[in-house]
Formats: structure tokens, C-alpha cells, sequence
């Protein structure tokens, strides 16, 4: 059997993006790997969405110079604003994109309280309204915009005193009744589920998309014939667009989150 041992490119607005890369890592270890975060232009989800789409290609061509076989994108915003057209213009390249886990949170209690946390991007746009319409007849789907949690992570700042204190002015409307499920609609939140879990006094269940992201990855490098060796372990490389930033992100690539 033929092995493709060329990296799969993975790319986000900055840091966050690495919550996707280690599920991907934990799935398919045998696989080499090109994280590429671009904290520079961090956050996406409050930039205009033209923006948000020039931004996205620039990169995904940079990781196809680097002969990248696929590219996931790792940033709910950047899949909302660009996945259909890099498809369009890689095609043969798969590209994998990332949406809010709204479906296994609706699962978790039928009829039950539902609150999606994203980028105000995310939110307003067509994907998300079409996937709320999905559910919306199965849960009580609610959705809160989210500035600030972005930088809190670009910062390194994953728990401790200013996390709380901002944390309980954002959901200082669902702490009296927390919902059923909350959803982490961006990849940078799943590094403050803890602290956003203890905001909500541990009664809310919480989701995100990274595994089901992992698993359609591995979906389509099998699909296309273009799964690496299984018989070795995989290189990973960090780049980032503020090369201070690879240090945090190696260091959120190892820190417990759960």
C-alpha cells in the first residue's frame, strides 16, 4: 500500500486552533503536522468578513506551498467565511472545516437548554443560522457573543482571577440557571472549559467540534488515499505569524484543558 507522509496543514486566526490539532494528534499520531496560527491578525471574529476571507486564503496557499496534503481549518470563523471558496480553488486538496458541536449538545437532553459561545462573526452568519434551524425544534437554543475570551488565550491566560471576574460579567445571565449544554463555538474557548465550567457552578455540560473535526479528517485522508505511514510517529511544526506566540502555542499543546 502507498503512504502519504505529507503534512496535513492546520491553520487558525492564532493559538486557539491548537485545541483542534491535539485532537487530531491524539486520533492520528502517525501523521507530520503544520500548525500555522496567525495571532497577528488575532481575533478574526471581529474583522469584517472580506477581511476574514483574504486572510484565510493567504494562508491556506502558504501551507499548500509547504506541500501541505490537506488543510483543516481550525477557526469556526475563517470555515464560516471561506470553506466553500478554498474548495473551489484546491480542488483535489481536501479541506476540512470546523462548526459549533450543536448537534451532540442538542443529544445531550432533548428539550433541554442549550447556549452557543462564539465570535459575533460566527453568529450572524448564514452557516450558523442554517445549522440553529436544524435544532432549533429538538432544544432551546440560545447564543452569546463572546469578545474577549480570544485574547485572554493569545495572552496565555487560561485560568486565574481576571479569567473568573470577566467570565461572570459575560454569563452573569445564565450563573442563576445554568443551561443544560454549552457549546464552544470557537477553538480558542475550549482552553478556558474549566474556568467557564466553574462560572456555571459545574451544572452545564460542554461541548466543542475538535474531535468530530479530527474524525472528518481522518475521514477524507482515507477516503482520498492519502493517510500517512502507520508505522511511525509523526513530526509536528508550530509557526505563527508573531513568532513569540509558537512558545505559548507549544505550551497549550501539552497543558491539560479538560
Amino acid at each position: 500500500m502507498e503512504y502519504d507522509n505529507r503534512p496535513v496543514g492546520v491553520f487558525d486566526s492564532g493559538v486557539g486552533g491548537i485545541s483542534v490539532l491535539r485532537e487530531l494528534i491524539s486520533l492520528m499520531p502517525n501523521e507530520n503536522y503544520i500548525y500555522y496560527g496567525d495571532s497577528l491578525n488575532a481575533p478574526y471574529g471581529v474583522r469584517p468578513l472580506e477581511e476574514v476571507r483574504k486572510l484565510t486564503f493567504a494562508t491556506a496557499g502558504y501551507l499548500i506551498e509547504r506541500h501541505c496534503k490537506c488543510l483543516v481549518i481550525a477557526c469556526n470563523t475563517a470555515t464560516t467565511a471561506a470553506v466553500r471558496a478554498l474548495r473551489a480553488r484546491y480542488e483535489g486538496v481536501p479541506v476540512i472545516g470546523i462548526e459549533p458541536a450543536l448537534k451532540p449538545a442538542v443529544l445531550h437532553k432533548p428539550d433541554g437548554r442549550v447556549l452557543v459561545l462564539a465570535t459575533a462573526v460566527t453568529l450572524k452568519e448564514d452557516k450558523f443560522r442554517r445549522l440553529m434551524c436544524r435544532y432549533e425544534n429538538d432544544a432551546r437554543i440560545s447564543t452569546l457573543a463572546c469578545p474577549g475570551i480570544v485574547e485572554f488565550v493569545e495572552r496565555g491566560i487560561i485560568e486565574g482571577d481576571e479569567l473568573d471576574s470577566y467570565l461572570g460579567r459575560l454569563l452573569s445571565d445564565y450563573i442563576p440557571n445554568p443551561p443544560d449544554a454549552v457549546v464552544l463555538g470557537c477553538t480558542h474557548y475550549p482552553f478556558v472549559r474549566s474556568a467557564i465550567s466553574k462560572a456555571l457552578s459545574h451544572k452545564s455540560e460542554i461541548f466543542d467540534g475538535g474531535n468530530g473535526t479530527a474524525r472528518e479528517t481522518r475521514h477524507q485522508l482515507t477516503l482520498n488515499g492519502l493517510c500517512g505511514s502507520p508505522d511511525k510517529t509523526g513530526s509536528v511544526t508550530i509557526l505563527n505569524s508573531r513568532p513569540e506566540m509558537v512558545d505559548i502555542s507549544k505550551w497549550l499543546l501539552t497543558v491539560d484543558i479538560k
